[in-house]
């Protein structure tokens, strides 16, 4: 499993110095009349990659995680791991037709309560304030539209109040 680890880190470490060569092609700073560049969300993605996969192949190094652990996982976890993938491809294949915050929603809803045992405060929460955030996140802060499918027209009164 440290192996496993190790090589993972080097991996992604790779594909974000990838990432980030490929973004710096295009305008990463602040644009005046249309905010972050195309290559900054990106960019900056890519370079916490980088940072996270370094942390992982520094710790390592240092700690010897996982040492002694085989790669493949418990059997017990297999269905959990198919069940999580099953949800994302649920969520995904819902995002053209109800867009990504119902199909975000959808999907929290599922996760959390289904897969994760939580409770309905905590499950509701999460659930309602994750899509506002990354509304705001991405539509107002770096004016990137997200898919809405048929709710499109539900954010018609938002979009005259914030461009």
């Amino acid at each position: 499993m440290l192996a496993a680890d190790r090589l993972i880190a080097l991996a992604l470490m790779g594909f974000s110095v990838i990432v980030m060569w490929y973004a710096q092609r295009l305008p990463v700073g602040w644009e005046a009349e249309t905010g972050p560049g195309a290559g900054a969300f990106p960019f900056w993605l890519g370079l916490g990659m980088l940072l996270a996969s370094g942390a992982i192949l520094a710790r390592s190094f240092v700690t010897r995680p996982h040492s002694g652990e085989t790669f493949i996982p418990d059997a017990d976890a297999i269905p959990q791991v198919l069940g999580v993938v099953g949800l994302l491809l649920g969520a995904i294949a819902l995002i053209p037709l109800l867009g990504a915050y119902i199909a975000l929603m959808l999907f929290l809803l599922a996760y959390l309560r289904l897969m994760g045992g939580h409770g309905w405060l905590l499950t509701g929460i999460l659930t309602l304030t994750t899509p506002v955030f990354l509304f705001f996140f991405f539509e107002v802060t770096l004016k990137i539209l997200l898919p809405k499918g048929v709710t499109e027209p539900l954010f018609y009164p938002l979009y005259a109040m914030f461009f």
